[in-house]
């Protein structure tokens, strides 16, 4: 049975590490070194603000990427510039981590560039493999990429992985609007399969999310691209989503569990092609849709969450009428805020803005409490009725279960250099909470807050 939604939350910060003289920008994945250990934690990040290839939002940066792996103490492990060749932005630079060897203990890849005075030299850039013990190179491959676009277009690359009957599969990817084209790695790095889509293809494009399950639950995952869904085995197409009647870009694609039926569902909100409604909508597990609403506009941000009576899923849908990106940060303006009871779609009443929130449960009961954690928020932290609990004073990393203590965990970045690591002193798992932490899909999807915006894709389950 769900609890009480944060009524005795005690956050404290358990961990602080100085990681520079500024952050502007940080992602954080979880990182084994072995099996059995409790993961290391890997930061990537710079003194500057997220750049974006979009030409309107793109800036010259005057900071690198940096890469710091710590443990839950706070001791620095080792760290590593990416110098001036890699521009310090999430499409520039995707980051990865995965046991694609099977030896027990997690790669750490990325997307680097030999050439350190071309950022933008697509003839430079590398699939590279890291030794996550020590930060070192252990292998470089081409990674393919199209001039033939428009600066945003070509900057978008995608570093995945999932399992074909525990067989691990490494999956790299380029493209959002048009052409878009992947390849999917054998242990040995040899390749396993390639799959290109034409930016004329019927059907939806990808998205800025990324997440891997089981949807049908024969052992072999399936990534959701979109509103396609690709299996890892062969990269055959299983299903698109509103193949003839979409062809645009969702924001946000979220994978949603009904444990009652046992089922998966997609929850996917609509950026591009703003007239084509409906622009929220729920699909089952083949790609049929359940439910759609809002008529039309740019669906920018979302999630699913327990936060319903009993824990029961609220969809979550913000409508922006404009986005601005640079150097100081990133913003909106004339939103619109839906939810929605997230199986039947019928609209529901929460009174209070969901704007920038991130679902966590950090006191372990089922129920998710809620943290203005997405970039150039302020950390506030809010119960499920929307009552403030505290502010933690900077934007989120992670939220999800990464420290062995009860509750999910947040880890914030702030613009002085520190990051923290928050904790309730009070949580306590329920037995719910604890299927939910040990799922295949939860601990997946935990290592991609650091390839895509996948802060909130941990909600559905």
């Amino acid at each position: 049975m769900a609890g009480t939604g944060g009524r005795n939350v005690e956050l404290k910060a358990v961990t602080e590490i100085k990681l520079a003289d500024a952050i502007g920008q940080l992602r954080a994945l979880p990182v084994r070194l072995s099996d059995g250990e409790p993961p290391k934690i890997l930061t990537v990040h710079s003194a500057v603000f997220d750049v974006d290839p979009y030409r309107e939002m793109f800036f010259f940066p005057s900071d690198t990427l940096h890469l710091t792996l710590f443990d839950s103490s706070g001791d620095v492990l080792w760290t590593r510039d990416l110098g001036p060749g890699v521009v310090p932005g999430l499409w520039f630079c995707p980051v990865f981590a995965f046991d694609l060897d099977r030896d027990g203990a997690e790669e750490i890849w990325l997307v680097d560039n030999v050439n350190d005075q071309h950022p933008l030299g697509l003839s430079g850039y590398r699939l590279e493999r890291l030794d996550a013990r020590t930060g070192k190179t252990t292998g470089q491959w081409p990674w393919p990429s199209n001039p033939m676009q428009p600066l945003s277009h070509v900057f978008r690359n995608f570093i995945v992985g999932g399992y074909v009957r525990a067989e691990p599969v490494l999956v790299t990817a380029q493209g959002t609007y048009e052409d878009m084209h992947f390849q999917a790695w054998l242990p040995d790095m040899r390749p396993r399969w390639e799959k290109s889509i034409a930016g004329d293809a019927p059907g939806a494009r990808g998205s800025h999310m990324c997440p891997v399950t089981d949807l049908d639950g024969d052992g072999t995952e399936e990534l959701m691209w979109g509103e396609r869904c690709i299996e890892l085995d062969a990269g055959v197409e299983l299903f698109c989503a509103d193949r003839h009647e979409y062809r645009g870009h969702s924001d946000v694609v979220e994978p949603v569990f009904d444990a009652v039926a046992g089922r998966w569902y997609i929850y996917t909100c609509r950026e591009s092609e703003q007239k084509t409604a409906p622009r929220v909508n729920l699909y089952d597990e083949h790609g049929e849709r359940v439910w759609g609403a809002v008529d039309e506009g740019h669906i920018d941000m979302g999630w699913v969450a327990r936060v319903g009576e009993g824990g029961r899923k609220i969809a979550s849908a913000i409508r922006i009428g404009e986005k601005t990106c640079g150097p100081d940060g990133r913003f909106h303006t004339d939103m619109t805020e839906f939810t929605f009871d997230a199986m039947a779609g019928e609209p529901v009443e929460l009174g209070w803005s969901t704007y920038r929130t991130v679902p966590v449960d950090l006191d372990g009961d089922g129920v998710h409490e809620f943290v203005r954690g997405r970039a150039s928020g302020d950390g506030e932290v809010i119960d499920c009725r929307g009552e403030r609990i505290c502010e933690i004073g900077g934007a989120v990393a992670m939220a999800s279960k990464f420290l062995d203590a009860p509750g999910e965990q947040l880890l914030s970045y702030h613009a002085d250099g520190t990051v923290r690591i928050w904790a309730d002193a009070n949580a306590e798992d329920s037995p719910e909470a604890k299927l939910r932490y040990g799922h295949p899909y939860y601990q997946a999807n935990q290592a991609l807050t650091a390839t895509g915006y996948n802060l909130v894709a941990l909600g559905g389950l």
